[in-house]
């Protein structure tokens, strides 16, 4: 006498790929759950007026710009050859941060860098630069709530900054030309 066993039941009465019910083996197709009948995504996950449609470094870059814009304005014709761009963060670092001092290039908070100065020059090429000012995204953030704080402090970190460009003092590019 033979005794044949009941065959194992998937979810919905039929036997699994493997006779045990639930479990699937083999490869997945890639895009098969995302991608369903080959159409493609139908719109973005957010329409482009919501504001959770912008990145913390597109506030920040706005944030940056507005904080800009008052100095560009005063200081326009003395400030047309600066750059002023944003890295997440700073790549140099001091080698022993309880004695760190700083070069006027570098505006500082104790051992972390918020911005730095690159003058214009040559790069390896023998092409020329321009001077541009590096603003670091996590460390200002970081240091300031969003809002009025952080453009009040990106604000002053280019104050600073463009004083040390043209070699005035920062009540002299707040107040602007005379």
């Amino acid at each position: 006498m033979r005794i044949h066993p009941k065959p194992a039941r998937g979810s919905h009465g039929t036997p699994g790929p493997y006779g045990a019910p639930g479990i699937r083996r083999g490869r997945r197709r890639p895009g098969r759950f995302r991608d369903r009948r080959g159409r493609g995504l139908r719109s973005p996950l957010l329409p482009q007026h919501v504001p959770a449609y912008n990145t913390r470094s597109d506030e920040f870059d706005a944030i940056a710009l507005e904080a800009f814009a008052e100095i560009d304005a005063n200081w326009h014709d003395q400030l047309a050859g600066l750059d002023i761009a944003v890295d997440e963060i700073p790549r140099l670092l001091p080698r022993d941060p309880e004695t760190v001092e700083w070069p006027d290039e570098v505006t500082a908070d104790g051992a972390v860098p918020l911005a730095r100065l690159i003058p214009a020059g040559m790069d390896v090429h023998g092409v020329p630069t321009r001077a541009q000012i590096i603003l670091f995204r996590r460390p200002l953030e970081s240091r300031a709530k969003k809002g009025t704080d952080l453009l009040e402090l990106i604000h002053e970190v280019l104050v600073q900054q463009v004083a040390t460009h043209l070699g005035l003092d920062e009540d002299t590019i707040d107040r602007g030309p005379e």
